[in-house]
C-alpha cells in the first residue's frame, strides 16, 4: 500500500517541476531571444508482479520530470530602429564573455555601449567589440555576418556567431546566457544559415496561450496526485482498524 503513496508523491514532485518550468517561461515572455524550456516525464523503476509465467501489473515508484532542452523555434522579429539592436535569424548564438571572462552564449541582441566604448549585452556580457565614443550610435553598421563598421568604412571587429553540436545540452547560466558543456560540445564558428539583422530584436518564443493551458494541466495533475495520497492514507487507516 505504501507503493501507491510513493508513486503519488513522485507524481506531485514531477508536476511541481513542470509548474516551475512553465512559470519561468511566463516570467521570461518579454525577454529578448528567450527559448522556452521543454519538460517530459520518464518512468521510475518498475518491477513486474507475480511469479513464473503468471505476470501481474507492474509496480514501481511512479514517474519523474526531466528537462529535455529548450524549444528551438525562432521568436518573432521586432523592428526597433535602433542601430545597436541585432536579431539572430537562424539557429545559433552570439558568443560573449561574462564578468569573469568566461565564454557564454546568448540570443540577446539588445546591445549597449559602455563609457569605454565596449559593446555589451543588456546584462553586461562583452561581445569583444570596442567602438570609440567619437562614433555615434547612428553611424554604426553591423552587417549580416556580424562585422561592425561606421559610415566612414572604419572596421571595429566582428560579433562572433557560433553554434554547438547539441544545443539542448547547454546549461542556463542566468542573465539570458548559456554555458557550453561537455554534452553540448564546444562552440564553433558558423556563417550560414545564421545571420544578423540590424535594428531588430528577436522576441521570446513562449506562446502565452499554450503555456497557460499547460500550466492549468500541470496544476490539475498536481491536485489529482495529492488526492491519491489522501486516499492511500484513508485506506491505510481502514487497514489498521481491521487489524485491531
Amino acid at each position: 500500500m505504501l507503493e501507491g503513496m510513493y508513486s503519488a508523491a513522485a507524481g506531485m514532485a514531477a508536476q511541481q517541476q513542470r509548474i516551475d518550468a512553465l512559470a519561468n517561461d511566463m516570467a521570461n515572455i518579454n525577454t529578448t531571444g528567450y527559448k522556452r524550456v521543454r519538460v517530459a516525464f520518464r518512468d521510475l523503476l518498475y518491477s513486474p508482479t507475480g511469479q513464473g509465467a503468471v505476470r501481474g501489473v507492474a509496480t514501481g515508484a511512479g514517474a519523474a520530470a526531466t528537462f529535455v532542452g529548450r524549444g528551438a523555434a525562432p521568436g518573432n522579429l521586432s523592428d526597433t530602429g535602433r542601430t545597436l539592436d541585432v536579431a539572430l535569424t537562424g539557429e545559433g548564438y552570439l558568443a560573449v564573455r561574462d564578468a569573469r571572462g568566461k565564454q557564454m552564449l546568448t540570443r540577446d541582441g539588445g546591445l549597449q555601449r559602455q563609457q569605454n566604448g565596449r559593446l555589451v549585452t543588456t546584462t553586461g556580457a562583452f561581445t569583444g567589440v570596442t567602438i570609440p565614443q567619437s562614433v555615434s550610435d547612428e553611424q554604426i553598421h553591423i552587417d549580416p555576418q556580424g562585422r561592425v563598421s561606421d559610415d566612414a568604412g572604419r572596421s571595429y571587429g566582428s560579433l562572433r556567431l557560433v553554434t554547438v553540436r547539441a544545443p539542448d545540452a547547454l546549461a542556463a547560466a542566468g542573465d539570458n546566457l548559456y554555458a557550453p558543456t561537455a554534452a553540448s560540445g564546444a562552440p564553433t564558428k558558423l556563417n550560414a544559415p545564421l545571420a544578423l539583422r540590424q535594428s531588430a530584436l528577436e522576441t521570446s518564443n513562449v506562446d502565452m496561450g499554450t503555456t497557460m493551458t499547460d500550466l492549468i494541466d500541470a496544476q490539475r495533475g498536481y491536485e489529482l496526485t495529492s488526492k491519491v495520497i489522501s486516499t492511500q492514507d484513508h485506506l491505510m487507516e481502514i487497514a489498521n482498524g481491521v487489524k485491531r
